[in-house]
């Protein structure tokens, strides 16, 4: 089996939502429902300060999340689910949502609260490693960076979930970064919870 070795671009999702506007079906999919409910009751803290969602697509995990974060900059590398989103979103004003494709684009902030949910392996290996370092150095200390991806192949994707977390975790060894909290695997998916050392 062979994977792309480069990261999916924009145009591959604008594809996939001009398809369908919920291709996933993450309004709909029970399966989907018990996965967010696990990723927000993952989260140690009731509230965050400032929180950074990467592909939040249409918005539903946003939502759950809205009410958890002073302030919540979600993100997708698509357009066109964002619009659905901004829709879903417009009742909460500490919701801010943009388009942007990591690790290309990034925002200039820090986050006491990083997701990536279902996205890491979209990515090259050389885009997920910038990535990464982003997102860790982005993490203030003590804050929380939640990783939940699916875990069977997809001939599409560049990497699996597991390659995903494996390469967060080498953040997590003797003297890195980050601490790992929490393991948590499913049949289908699995959820890394870290945190960022004290400098």
């Amino acid at each position: 089996m062979s994977t792309p070795s480069d990261s999916l671009d924009q145009a591959y999702f604008d594809r996939v939502y001009e398809a369908n506007a919920d291709p996933w079906s993450f309004a709909t999919s029970p399966y989907e429902y018990q996965k967010y409910k696990a990723t927000v009751d993952a989260l140690p803290r009731a509230h965050y300060a400032n929180a950074f969602e990467i592909g939040c697509s249409i918005g539903v995990l946003t939502q759950m999340l809205a009410d958890r974060c002073d302030q919540l900059l979600a993100v997708d590398a698509s357009a066109l689910p964002l619009q659905t989103a901004r829709e879903k979103l417009a009742a909460y004003p500490n919701v801010a949502i943009q388009q942007m494709s990591i690790p290309g684009e990034f925002p200039d902030d820090t986050f006491d609260l990083v997701i990536l949910s279902e996205v890491g392996y979209y990515l090259s290996m050389p885009d997920l490693e910038h990535a990464r370092q982003l997102l860790v150095d982005s993490l203030r200390p003590g804050g929380h960076l939640l990783l939940v991806h699916w875990t069977p192949f997809v001939h599409d994707y560049p990497l699996t979930g597991d390659q995903v977390h494996d390469s967060f975790l080498q953040e997590a060894r003797p003297g890195g970064p980050l601490n790992h909290l929490t393991n948590q695997r499913e049949s289908t998916y699995r959820l890394d919870l870290f945190e960022k050392r004290p400098h």
